[in-house]
């Protein structure tokens, strides 16, 4: 039977398809709209084969949504499709409002329908994950860890949006039997990233000779996970996890925003160097409104539950993402023409 994967061509998504259709021969239906931050170019290495479909529609069309569960018939559904950087919803929040939380209910609602209508065995075998982020807990001070059951507290007009779906998705199991498991992740990295998040876009400018933006002091920090550590999470989850329940998902891996860009700098250096350190690159401009001091993911429930374990560390994974955009500038060249690197979410001033 065939699984249903929604925002297949961004970053998270198109890696679970790989690993889906690549690495386990399953059947995969893509279904993506195809925004700004999609691109069809990170599925060149599962488009043609008879195992995976692509259909171009929006989760919020109910209509297009219900045609995609009568023709493939799907076991499964991984929600990832969303709007996901944060500076965008600083200045746009109306699409985070319309894909994360209209488009959500929407597939939702498909699901039920469709969940309703099958035979007992395969109502009992099916599974909605609806994918979403640690940022929907908020911000941390020194210590501490988000776990499953930690109090949502959203910052930013993105984490409201994905912590409203969340709810959505959990009220959906609740009232209507949907057999929904909900996922929360720590930053993503790796290859196929679109280069508006921090790791990608510093790895471009840094190649280019461009300025290094840094919000603040640099000291704001983050838990990273590379990417297709998360996928095989997202997939161990149709198998092991259980309906009703939550996992976070994490690597254990904190770093500060600045060290991280220090460490790009410093593996450049070490890969193509210019003669030239790049930290000189290094730019600081004033902070993102709403920015969060630190995030970290207690992701022992997953490890025990589903005996999920991310293979990279930071380091290597982080080489392995630097190599990839060395050997892959056919992938992000013509993407510099959607986005330059230009700052995004700054507030005009009023009154």
């Amino acid at each position: 039977m065939w699984i249903l994967v929604t925002g297949g061509a961004g970053f998270i998504g198109s890696a679970v398809c790989r690993h889906l259709v690549g690495a386990l021969g399953a059947h995969v239906v893509n279904v993506d709209k195809l925004t700004y931050a999609a691109n069809p170019n990170s599925l060149k290495a599962i488009a043609g084969l008879p195992n995976y479909a692509f259909e171009r529609a929006d989760i919020a069309d109910r209509s297009a949504v219900d045609a995609v569960f009568a023709r493939y018939r799907p076991r499964a559904v991984l929600h990832l499709a969303a709007e996901t950087h944060v500076d965008r919803s600083i200045t746009g929040a109306g699409t985070f409002i319309d894909t994360n939380i209209v488009g959500t209910y929407r597939l939702l609602e498909a699901a039920r329908h469709y969940h309703d209508g099958l035979a007992p065995d395969l109502r009992a075998q099916f599974r909605f994950i609806h994918v979403s982020t640690d940022e929907v807990y908020g911000s941390l001070g020194r210590d501490g860890r988000f776990h499953e059951d930690t109090p949502y507290q959203p910052s930013s007009p993105y984490s409201a949006s994905k912590a409203a779906s969340d709810h959505l998705a959990r009220a959906w199991h609740q009232t209507y039997g949907l057999p929904v498991i909900v996922s929360n992740c720590s930053n993503n990295y790796g290859p196929y990233q679109f280069p508006e998040k921090l790791i990608p876009l510093t790895i471009i400018n840094a190649l280019e000779g461009q300025p290094l933006p840094i919000y603040g002091n640099g000291s704001n920090v983050r838990d990273w996970l590379y990417v297709e550590d998360h996928a095989a999470g997202l997939v161990s989850l149709i198998e092991r996890g259980q309906p009703g329940e939550k996992y976070n998902f994490g690597a254990d891996s904190e770093r500060t925003n600045l060290g991280v860009v220090e460490r790009i700098c410093d593996i450049l250096d070490r890969l193509v160097s210019t003669g030239s350190p790049r930290r000189s690159l290094i730019t600081y401009v004033p902070d993102r409104p709403g920015h969060d001091v630190r995030y970290a993911i207690d992701a022992s429930k997953a490890r025990r539950e589903l005996g999920w374990r991310p293979r990279e560390t930071f380091e290597s994974g982080l080489e392995r993402t630097i190599r990839w955009y060395l050997d892959n500038r056919s992938w992000w060249e013509p993407l510099r023409h959607l986005y330059s690197g230009e700052r995004l979410g700054l507030l005009e001033m009023t009154g």
